[in-house]
């Protein structure tokens, strides 16, 4: 599993220019998932979002959470971050995790965060193509993998 966290003073996910989720200071989150990701490399990341302290504190320095800056969470699926390019230029999906198990693990991951990590998060439409409209506060981009 992979995930990609851009702190962002605000975003909003765009399908068919209609606006289907949105958020305001917190994280935007491109999720990606493959083959040998089970329940526990969900979990497991779910708690590195919850944990990860990369908003400044008084003195500037990147030192507190999503809760301690009353952040909000805008998960994006996106099989691309398994896009494998080593042989040619046109990217490889075949590291992604099939559709159907990776919307069921994506929704799961969803639902850590929203319900055990009490940190609302927002969801984008799996499968399809999504305007990202975002404004990076930083910029500040982590990767998180297992």
């Amino acid at each position: 599993m992979r995930i990609i966290v851009q702190r962002v003073k605000r975003a909003s996910c765009i399908v068919d220019g209609n606006i289907v989720s949105s958020i305001n200071k917190g994280y935007m989150l491109l999720v990606g998932l493959t083959h040998s990701d089970t329940i526990d490399n969900v979990k497991e990341l779910a708690r590195k979002v919850n944990n990860l302290r990369i908003f400044s504190d008084e003195m500037g320095k990147m030192n507190l959470n999503i809760h301690d800056s009353n952040g909000e969470i805008l998960s994006i699926s996106q099989f691309t971050l398994y896009g494998n390019t080593k042989k040619s230029n046109r990217p490889s999906f075949t590291d992604s995790m099939e559709a159907s198990k990776a919307n069921d693990l994506y929704l799961e991951f969803n639902r850590i965060l929203n319900e055990e990590y009490q940190i609302v998060t927002k969801p984008g439409v799996f499968g399809a193509h999504m305007d990202l409209d975002i404004i990076c506060d930083g910029p500040v981009t982590i990767t998180l993998e297992n």
